[in-house]
């Protein structure tokens, strides 16, 4: 077989099988709901939740938001100072790292950490901020008092 002809068949091959994985990634959250009826699957290796195989994705999506209070005001914390880090190219506010807070028992080691690392503060309020239906209601939010660091 000429090398010619191998590249354009290979070629060939990749486009029509990102196509099938696009259409396969984006078929359940954004194609059946826009043209509101039920689209055809294709019975490939392509797991449901496309781009990020072998983890259930849902409709919802949820982060942990810190708040600084200064007589009486609470003021947004911003999450990449709360985790420093220093590493190139990995960002864990971006990870949902600080989602690990709001975790049962989580808050006797993180308020001292809280008041150590923002001494002008006087106290904080850790939330969960939630987001229930990305697709359906994209601006949808809610947001709950997880607790409060005195």
């Amino acid at each position: 077989m000429k090398i010619q002809l191998r590249n354009t068949f290979i070629s060939i091959f990749v486009v029509v099988w990102l196509a099938v994985f696009y259409y396969e990634s984006t078929c359940e959250y954004y194609w059946q709901p826009l043209l509101q009826r039920s689209l055809p699957r294709m019975k490939f290796l392509f797991p449901p939740a496309g781009w990020v195989m072998f983890y259930n994705i849902g409709d919802d999506f949820g982060y942990a938001q810190v708040y600084g209070v200064k007589d009486g005001e609470p003021q947004a914390i911003d999450p990449h100072q709360i985790l420093r880090t220093r590493a190139i190219g990995y960002d864990n506010i971006h990870r949902n790292a600080l989602i690990s807070v709001l975790e049962p028992g989580v808050s006797d080691s993180f308020c001292p950490y809280l008041k150590r690392r923002f001494p002008y503060f006087d106290k904080f309020i850790v939330s969960y901020v939630d987001y229930p239906h990305l697709t359906k209601q994209p601006w949808a939010r809610t947001e709950t008092v997880a607790y409060e660091c005195d």
